[in-house]
């Protein structure tokens, strides 16, 4: 599952129910260069890493996708996406519009999956709401949002978070969904009914 969404949407929030929901899924951890907010702990939100470091790994090709938000670099670990796949294990990956498009580019599979708030008011009332950005930093994310939305075209799914539960609801019945896809299947209805 890739799920993206302009910040303020509530997609941090549903991707973190709905590893609780299905805990066979894992979430995968970015690796960034910005600060942890308050709370956020390395290894567990994101891999926080120098600018150094990240741009070490730019060059080292570890990346399946990487972009710049917001002034910082934000990036999935190739060696992520490998090991979830060698051990049939399901991610859910946070990312932006970018990174998104960049995996759908290189990658098979996936859904992908866009989350938007329902008005650009509630946007700004959350951002404003959860103070840990200056009013300059939500005038850009304001701006931003715009550009994001445009991307929602090319996903498969898109959810409206006006009320939590009802999109948490919809996110469910698309990972439900997508586990019973065809290509999915098959190995356990040959095991089934030993064809």
């Amino acid at each position: 599952m890739i799920i993206s969404a302009p910040s303020g949407a509530g997609k941090t929030t549903l991707c973190r129910e709905l590893l609780k929901r299905f805990p066979g899924m894992r979430e995968s951890i970015s690796y960034t260069t910005r600060q942890p907010r308050n709370g956020e702990v390395h290894g567990r939100d994101y891999y926080f890493v120098s600018h150094e470091e990240f741009q070490g790994m730019i060059a080292e090709d570890a990346f399946a996708e990487w972009a710049e938000v917001h002034g910082n670099l934000y990036g999935t670990a190739l060696k992520t996406l490998e090991e979830a796949r060698k051990n049939g294990v399901d991610l859910v990956l946070d990312i932006d519009c970018q990174g998104a498009r960049k995996l759908k580019e290189q990658f098979a599979g996936g859904s992908y999956i866009f989350i938007l708030p329902p008005s650009v008011a509630e946007l700004r009332r959350r951002l404003e709401s959860r103070s840990s950005d200056a009013p300059d930093v939500i005038e850009r994310r304001i701006e931003r949002a715009a550009e994001e939305i445009r991307e929602a075209r090319w996903y498969d799914y898109i959810i409206i978070n006006d009320r939590f539960e009802s999109a948490f609801e919809e996110l469910s019945a698309i990972v439900i969904a997508h586990s019973r896809l065809t290509f999915r299947m098959l190995g356990q209805v040959a095991k089934l009914f030993d064809i």
